[in-house]
Order: structure tokens, then C-alpha cells, then sequence
């Protein structure tokens, strides 16, 4: 199976004299997790923002299918004065709405709903149902069950790996135990 995210050689850092990273390589295929451990100011964040081409390399290439996000702080991924509802039907189809409502333990009158009306575990739960309805090759995963409880955590990381037939994941975690159970190789920045 062919790459959907190649990153080769990549060199970045916000001074020249100071390199997040150097030299850095890392591939993605369907069907795999792979998760981005280190310290925080490490650069795990900014590695998503290279791939999502939101900051440029000093050197190195980024080959990267259609990819989408899930931010650490959901407040900050949505817009504070529009339902969820149609935030999510701006960047997504909402077909297949139903299950993943019921795999993220949502209620779909909470998506009528404006960002600051839901808890942040909620917030969480549909800044990751409308990544999934994007229908992404990856999905940049930054710490995304931070906010929710161990059981409703467990929920939503088994709901997102039986999606890894259609797409490939890149997990932000702090969570070394998360990022043994759960993916395929570790990356340690």
C-alpha cells in the first residue's frame, strides 16, 4: 500500500539557530497510528501545522493526502457565534452523521447547539465527528481525548480505530500508555 503522508529530510525551527527538527522522516499509510510523543514546546503541534502547509520547511518535503485536524483546545476550532451543526455541514457532508453520533456518545440536538453551550469533552467529541465527516486519508489527531473521561476516552479511540481501513492517523499524546496500546509506531520528538 502507497504512502499518504511522506515526510523526508524535514528541517524546521522558528530560528535557523534553534531547529525543532532536523532531518526528520516519517511515513503514514492507511491503516495505521502513529503517535508523536515529547516534551511540550517539542514541536509535536508544529509538525501538524508543517503538513497541513500552515508553516514552511527550511528543507525537506511534505507528500501529504487530504488531511484534517483535531485540535487540543476544540474551543479554538470553532467559530463562538454559529451552531455546530453548520459549522460542520460548511466542511463536510453530514450523511453518515448518525453513527458517528452514537459511536461518540453525542446527542444530535447538541450540534444545534453554540460552541460555549457544551462542555469541552463535548466540544471535543464534535471537533472529532466533524474530522471523521470530512472523510480525510489522515487524520492529525492532537491530543483529542485530553478532555474526556478514561471510559468515554476508551469510546472514541476504539470508534476512531475502526475507522483505520478508510484513513491513516497521526496521534498528538502525552499519554505514553495511550500511544503503546494503541499505535503501530512511536515517534519520539
Amino acid at each position: 500500500m502507497s504512502d499518504i503522508l511522506e515526510v523526508k529530510n524535514l528541517s524546521f525551527g522558528y530560528s535557523k539557530d534553534a531547529l525543532l527538527f532536523d532531518n526528520l522522516s516519517v511515513t503514514l499509510k492507511k491503516g495505521e497510528i502513529k503517535a508523536i510523543v515529547g516534551a511540550s514546546g517539542a514541536g509535536k503541534s508544529t509538525l501538524f501545522e508543517l503538513i497541513l502547509k500552515n508553516l514552511k520547511p527550511i528543507s525537506g518535503t511534505i507528500e501529504c493526502a487530504s488531511a484534517s485536524e483535531v485540535y487540543q483546545d476544540p474551543y479554538s476550532s470553532f467559530h463562538p457565534s454559529y451552531s455546530l451543526l453548520n459549522q460542520i455541514q460548511d466542511v463536510a457532508s453530514t450523511d453518515a452523521i448518525d453513527s458517528y453520533l452514537k459511536s461518540l456518545n453525542l446527542d444530535s440536538e447538541l450540534l444545534l447547539k453554540l460552541p460555549h453551550e457544551l462542555s469541552g469533552g463535548q466540544l471535543q467529541r464534535a471537533s472529532i465527528l466533524r474530522a471523521m465527516l470530512m472523510k480525510p486519508d489522515i487524520l492529525l489527531l492532537d491530543e483529542p481525548t485530553s478532555a474526556l473521561d478514561n471510559v468515554i476516552q476508551l469510546e472514541v479511540m476504539n470508534m476512531l480505530m475502526s475507522s483505520l481501513n478508510d484513513m491513516g492517523m497521526l496521534l498528538i499524546t502525552h499519554d505514553l500508555e495511550l500511544a503503546q496500546w494503541c499505535a503501530d509506531e512511536i515517534i519520539m520528538i
